[in-house]
């Protein structure tokens, strides 16, 4: 069946600028190769070379080209000159007429011709299909793999590149990555019209290419979901991490009408885990992508809609409605909301690391950045445990690996079994009392002072990677007048809400609110995003089901 599939997809071309014998050579294809190959005809050089550039764009397969010599404008040598910078690893058949012969033979050296025709072929069963037959086994056995249909070519030190990459990555969008100085991303951008100036390019399944796409562009153009299929709704779930996921599992398989609403991908901190070991259930361990993407499909498999790359600005109270506001100015409402909008990695404050930011310094980025780390060294900050995840599969990759912590010891912030695991480890090491003083280099990260927070002293080290899980700040500022958060930003609920006994202020129910039941009736909160939440994958999940529990008692009530 891929065999078939394969097949199906790549293109015989053929070139004339007489119509009758481009019919002519087509019809003779088509009797004995049609089942097989699609056939492509142009009549001139210039549209078969943008038929090539679509093919291209596409991610088609081309076996064979066959071009006649004697063209206007654009000859067929020169044809085929241009047709090898597309598709270097087609079969290149020149037609000729018997006077033509000579440039036949020039040809073989100009574009590496693999064979040459004399006109007329009749019969084809004798002059022209034994010499086909032979080129299409010989590319056959050549490596012309088809790639995913999604291409990005990008530079390596460019930050919006790394972007797009960890985008289509975490969203499980098979991609294929082509370096833009590089011959076949060079490729690339030339058949979409592109110098290289503008990065990335990425290539749709339909061929098209988005220069420098916005996630909400981008994840339209590659089959996610942006825009809801209804108005209102029974459960607005509001972040996709371990808490929103299991909320949206609970809540569709539940019967309740629900969205899932994701500003940038499914699985949150948790599905840039390399490796969680200590999640029930998996005692081998489980890639934070793995769990996701079951997670995914469970909650869609009950129905439950996700819409990813669509940030959230507002929350509403009209009635008994909640409505939920976009960044574009659009909305949707629900009975209830669930806000799992989890947290983002602080930043490192220290100077050269936002201009270096996706340029050498990343914030959760390891998995998608961990096969260019490949001999290198490599710098992470933080004592957590996805900074130890984070050093743990880094090192299957890098040279060396050092872990960079502000405290004494591991102890205080990481789980017992990474630290025996990063102990025996045998190309990482550990530097306590150590912080990162600055960035530096030229376009991209090249050193980084280093310094040692007992003695005061500093040290410049050589450093292309720099990985950073220095704690977490909550996505809520959105919320800045509706929901009450602590001083840090994160939210207060059920027993947090009433220290003394007393409902908040505004709270016009004559119930206490419910134990995730923000001041907002119907709107419920679950994961990392609560005030005094455990930041355990487990956890995250079990507060997104309860959560779910106690809307279906707010409906009941309502």
């Amino acid at each position: 069946m891929a065999q078939a599939a394969e097949a199906a997809r790549t293109v015989i071309m053929t070139v004339d600028d007489d119509p009758g014998v481009s019919r002519a050579v087509a019809r003779d294809l088509r009797r004995r190769y049609g089942a097989s190959y699609r056939i492509v005809r142009a009549e001139s050089g210039e549209s078969a070379l943008d038929a090539l550039r679509e093919l291209k764009l596409r991610g088609d397969l081309v076996a064979v080209i066959l071009a006649d010599y004697r063209m206007p404008r654009m000859n067929g040598i020169e044809f085929l000159e241009q047709a090898l910078d597309i598709f270097p690893g087609a079969r290149r058949v020149l037609l000729t007429a018997y006077a033509d012969t000579g440039a036949a033979i020039d040809a073989i050296n100009v574009v590496d011709l693999d064979h040459y025709l004399l006109k007329p072929w009749d019969p084809p069963e004798e002059k022209l299909y034994p010499v086909l037959d032979d080129l299409l086994e010989a590319w056959r056995r050549s490596d012309h793999r088809p790639v995913p249909s999604t291409k990005v070519v990008g530079h390596r030190w460019s930050a919006r590149s790394s972007d797009v990459r960890e985008f289509l990555a975490r969203n499980q969008v098979p991609y294929r990555w082509y370096s833009s100085d590089e011959p076949e991303g060079r490729r690339l951008l030339a058949a979409a019209g592109e110098d290289g100036m503008r990065l990335p390019v990425v290539i749709t399944p339909g061929g098209v290419p988005l220069v420098e796409p916005e996630s909400v562009d981008l994840a339209a153009r590659v089959g996610l979901a942006t825009t809801p299929e209804a108005d209102f709704y029974d459960l607005v779930v509001i972040g996709g991490g371990p808490a929103g996921l299991g909320a949206a599992v609970y809540g569709a398989s539940e019967g309740l009408r629900t969205v899932l609403v994701e500003r940038s991908a499914t699985g949150g901190q948790a599905g840039q885990s390399s490796r969680i070991e200590n999640y029930l259930g998996f005692p081998d361990g489980v890639s934070g992508a793995q769990l996701t993407d079951r997670a995914r499909r469970q909650a869609t498999k009950f129905g439950a809609e996700i819409l990813t790359a669509r940030e959230v600005t507002g929350l509403e109270v009209n009635g008994g409605a909640r409505v939920v506001r976009f960044s574009d100015g659009s909305a949707v409402a629900a009975h209830s909301v669930i806000l799992a909008t989890g947290v983002s990695y602080r930043q490192l404050a220290a100077p050269g690391c936002d201009e270096l930011g996706g340029c050498g310094v990343f914030y959760g980025s390891a998995l998608t950045e961990a096969a260019a780390c490949q001999g290198h060294d490599v710098y992470i900050v933080g004592g957590a445990n996805s900074a130890g995840q984070a050093a743990m599969y880094l090192s299957r990759f890098a040279k060396s690996v050092t872990l960079l912590v502000r405290g004494p010891d591991l102890a205080a912030s990481m789980s017992h079994y990474l630290i025996q695991q990063i102990d025996r480890a045998p190309n990482i090491s550990v530097r306590c009392g150590a912080v990162v003083e600055g960035a530096h280099g030229d376009g991209h990260l090249e050193r980084l002072t280093l310094r040692d927070t007992e003695s005061g002293g500093t040290e410049l080290v050589d450093a292309q990677w720099l990985f950073v899980f220095i704690g977490a700040a909550p996505l809520t500022d959105w919320l800045d007048g509706t929901v009450l958060r602590d001083e840090r930003g994160f939210i207060l609920a059920g027993p947090d809400l009433t220290p003394d006994g007393r409902p908040p202020a505004d709270w016009e129910l004559d119930r206490p609110p419910y134990h995730l039941e923000t001041n907002v009736p119907g709107v419920f909160v679950a994961g990392d995003a609560r005030a005094e939440s455990a930041k355990r994958v487990a956890s995250a999940v079990g507060e997104g089901a309860m959560a779910v529990m106690l809307v279906h008692r707010y409906l009941e009530q309502s």
